[in-house]
């Protein structure tokens, strides 16, 4: 038990730590980090659809409830065993911070219910290429609402980036809603979870979040078991573990999404997003046998040039920031 607290402890300082250390590699230590969080959550999300097709006896809307309430679960047995519940409680008293997390609670929840109606009706290259828009929303975002300023070549991606979702959804041959509300939501709440970056930790922000959604998600999953209607026990062992697992996979790249946005510019954030709908589209054609018509094939070659290009503009930033570092300076070992 003492090694577990040891372990919690080094994750969560690890999570938590804002100090940014000089490094040449990506700008700062500190932005190295948040790199490697950002690539590893949409890692992770890219791989999810193999967990929703898995929970197909569930409803979309059970599933949404019970990746809140679990979610929930695996952050307060985090911060319990590493001793930082009183962060909660000090969060839970700064109201204009509450209505903030409540504003992502309502983005994020809004995301994954119709993430998860996409996967569940055997739309999963359809959620893939629905994606590709929200990193043209998040660098958007950037631009106007952050003032960030993006190199040309990065302007360039974007430009590609853009091409594709057009070629897409013009091959759709209507207006795919779900791909907006999709980017909609996922964009703005990429937005706020940067904004209150400085005064929240990353799992202290989930924490609130997940514990403002959770008494409505109970209340609808015990009207559900009530009529019968839930697939939790009444399935059999393995899709009750899976719904209960979907909890600590849904809080653990939000964790690392959080870190990562107090950490990254909002433009490279959004062009990151690239790596899970590009996983999606592997699965969806390799895995789950779903066709792949020419606009698709097109679009997704124009995002894959839009990502070499971000990747060549983010090197050069970096070798740039380095040759700028005064060479009396030491390098972090």
């Amino acid at each position: 038990m003492r090694n577990l607290n040891k372990n919690v402890e080094r994750l969560y300082t690890f999570m938590s730590s804002k100090t940014p250390l000089s490094s040449p590699a990506f700008g700062t230590q500190d932005q190295r980090a948040g790199l490697i969080a950002g690539i590893a959550c949409y890692a992770i999300w890219g791989c999810m659809p193999f967990l929703f097709a898995a929970l197909h006896r569930a409803s979309p809307v059970e599933i949404l409830g019970h990746r809140i309430v679990w979610s929930l679960v695996f952050c307060v047995i985090v911060l319990a065993v590493s001793s930082r519940l009183g962060k909660v409680r000090a969060a839970l008293r700064d109201a204009s911070l509450v209505r903030t997390l409540g504003l992502a609670t309502l983005l994020i929840l809004i995301n994954w219910l119709v993430y998860v109606f996409a996967v569940s009706t055997s739309h999963v290259l359809d959620a893939s290429h629905r994606y590709f828009i929200n990193p043209l929303v998040t660098v958007l975002l950037a631009v106007v609402v952050q003032r960030e300023k993006i190199s040309p070549l990065t302007w360039v991606a974007v430009g590609f980036g853009t091409a594709a979702v057009v070629v897409l959804t013009v091959g759709m041959g209507k207006l795919p809603w779900i791909s907006l509300a999709l980017a909609l939501s996922f964009g703005f709440y990429g937005l706020i979870k940067s904004r209150v970056g400085s005064r929240v930790d990353s799992l202290t922000s989930l924490s609130v979040e997940t514990l403002l959604a959770t008494p409505f998600a109970l209340v609808f999953l015990i009207w559900l078991a009530s009529q019968g209607e839930s697939s939790f026990g009444s399935a059999h062992a393995v899709h009750s573990g899976l719904l209960v697992a979907s909890g600590v996979i849904t809080a653990v790249p939000l964790i690392f999404f959080g870190f990562a946005a107090q950490r990254l510019p909002l433009s490279t954030l959004g062009i990151l997003q690239y790596l899970g709908p590009t996983l999606q589209f592997v699965f969806g054609l390799l895995v789950f046998k779903e066709p792949m018509p020419t606009a698709r094939w097109i679009g997704f070659g124009l995002v894959w040039i839009a990502i070499v290009l971000f990747v060549f503009a983010a090197a050069r930033h970096s070798r740039a920031l380095a040759l700028a570092q005064p060479k009396n300076q030491p390098l972090p070992r």
